[in-house]
């Protein structure tokens, strides 16, 4: 069965750096497309970043110039390194995994697997 699990996610002050990690499990090959994505309280889902297996990679403008996202295809392991951050990036935080198709063809509802998410908080 297919999971994904993120980890990385904490608290941080306002102007200061985290790295999450998004590790797919169950299946043996790199997946097609990863993303991330988030969350914040009474708010809808927002792209963050995607990143397919060839290095095509999508920023939301927000994050553009702070957030960097990255992969190791072999492992699919998806990571998303996070500076400069802002109270207003505050959310939980989600990765996610479509296995056989290009990021550019795929909503952002659309992609097959989801993991649990991880909390990032970032104070003023």
């Amino acid at each position: 069965q297919v999971q994904l699990v993120e980890s990385g996610g904490g608290s941080v002050q306002a102007g200061g750096s985290l790295r999450l990690s998004c590790t797919v499990s169950g299946y043996s090959y790199s997946a097609a497309c990863m993303g991330w994505f988030r969350q914040a309280p009474g708010k809808e889902r927002e792209g963050v970043a995607r990143r397919d297996s060839f290095a095509s990679t999508t920023y939301a403008d927000s994050v553009k110039g702070r957030f960097t996202i990255s992969r190791d295809n072999a492992k699919n392991i998806l990571y998303l390194q996070m500076n400069s951050l802002k109270p207003e990036d505050t959310a939980m935080y989600y990765c996610a995994a479509d296995l056989y198709r290009r990021c550019y063809t795929i909503p952002d509802s659309g992609f097959g697997y989801w993991g649990q998410g991880t909390q990032v908080t970032v104070s003023s």
